[in-house]
């Protein structure tokens, strides 16, 4: 692969917790220096890189702690607690990402961008909301919550009940021109965490915070797109993708066309808040611009990029 490819690099809360009893701060520090180590093999190599991020897990920790607190502190906002993540989880990838460049002999620049992507106000999940977000609750606490502070609740399937939230499309990435600036000048960006922090624009275009979330995998897509991103990157946690995943019959899929990728869609191989939403967005990334796509695990992106038996790669 030449030098200097644009690669934007989406990778998922859940990666930053290895462990569900080894959820503390440091372990996920940890958790973001093995996939900083990766990274930083594709800046070593030439690679411009920016990277977005999940942080699923963290904003329900946030909220969790919200709950707590609920006697005597105020509620935090789901925008808020989006933007929150956003300068926690970027200052671990910062963080290890420049403690990764020391220990090889590099000097580099890395910066977290606080990032806001708009969504239209009519989205008609704003109507509909279904993202589940936060703890299980009991009935008590959900009505609760359903009248002091505005939730929409469901029940889920006996376990309890939860908060549902939009999540609308996003539309395009605020702070686009302060990425691309510092990309132009060699500087690692971590941007669009969480899906970026949805707004809307009110009458007078002035933008507004709405309690939603949007899809991580979707924003980074649309980053990559506005970006002219020669690479597109998802890093989950199995290597490949694949067809009846966990199941006698299941086979890895190598490289894939996007035609390929719709049909699998259609015959239900990819689990909706699994895998789904990750190949979607490979494909409306290599459809719009017609490059490569890679969806693979951590300690394989760098590998996937040079070699075809590694990570799955969409193409036109």
């Amino acid at each position: 692969m030449d030098k200097s490819k644009l690669i934007v690099i989406a990778i998922g809360g859940n990666s930053l917790i290895e462990d569900s009893k080894h959820i503390s701060v440091s372990s996920q520090y940890e958790a973001a220096r093995k996939t900083a180590s990766h990274i930083v093999k594709l800046v070593d190599a030439g690679h411009r890189v920016v990277i977005a991020h999940g942080n699923g897990p963290q904003v329900g920790f946030i909220l969790l702690r919200a709950e707590y607190s609920k006697n005597i502190l105020h509620t935090v906002p789901l925008d808020s607690c989006v933007a929150d993540t956003q300068g926690a989880i970027g200052y671990q990838l910062q963080r290890a990402l420049m403690n990764e460049f020391t220990r090889k002999g590099m000097t580099r620049q890395v910066a977290t961008i606080v990032t806001q992507v708009e969504v239209d106000r009519n989205d008609p999940s704003f109507h509909n909301p279904t993202k589940p977000i936060g703890s299980f609750m009991s009935e008590q606490d959900a009505l609760s919550h359903r009248e002091k502070d505005g939730w929409d609740i469901v029940e889920d399937a006996g376990r309890g009940f939860r908060r549902v939230v939009p999540s609308p499309k996003p539309l395009s990435i605020v702070e686009l021109g302060t990425v691309r600036t510092l990309v132009d000048n060699d500087v690692i960006v971590i941007a669009a965490g969480g899906g970026g922090i949805p707004v809307v624009k009110d009458d007078k275009g002035l933008f507004e915070g709405r309690e939603a979330v949007i899809d991580k995998d979707l924003a980074a897509a649309l980053m990559a797109k506005q970006l002219n991103a020669d690479v597109f990157v998802i890093s989950t946690a199995v290597e490949k993708v694949s067809l009846n995943y966990g199941k006698a019959d299941q086979v890895d899929l190598d490289t894939v066309t996007v035609g390929e990728c719709e049909r699998y869609i259609a015959e239900g191989h990819f689990a909706p808040g699994s895998m789904l939403p990750k190949v979607q967005a490979m494909v409306d990334f290599v459809s719009e611009t017609g490059n490569v796509g890679l969806i693979t695990n951590p300690e394989n992106i760098y590998e996937s990029l040079y070699l075809p038996d590694k990570g799955t790669k969409v193409v036109l």
